[in-house]
């Protein structure tokens, strides 16, 4: 079960880490790079809106297992859902190519 306090408080350390760095492309690269499970979250009508930039796998296999596991996970404010996609676009090993066109 999720908890929507504590994914606002890693998504505002995940901000605090970013406005620091020097090379905040890096920061956020490194935020995603050290983490099993990132989510991207953003205001939706209904409150918050979620949106898997990194772990879909593991989370799958989580749910389809029906078993606890162990991983670590952060959360990254967005705007909305588009710039999630975006994030996760850009951010992921996708082919040059596709990361240039988004």
């Amino acid at each position: 079960m999720l908890d929507f306090d504590e994914l606002r408080e890693l998504a505002a350390d995940v901000r605090v880490f970013v406005d620091v760095a020097e090379d905040k492309a890096e920061a956020l690269r490194a935020v995603i790079g050290a983490y099993d499970v990132v989510l991207a979250i953003f205001p939706s009508g209904d409150g918050m809106g979620l949106h898997v930039i990194k772990g879909k796998e593991i989370l799958d296999r989580i749910a389809k297992s029906r078993t606890h596991a162990t991983y670590s996970h952060t959360a990254i404010a967005v705007p909305d859902l588009e710039h999630a996609e975006v994030l996760k676009l850009l951010t992921t090993a996708a082919p040059v190519a596709q990361r240039i066109a988004a």
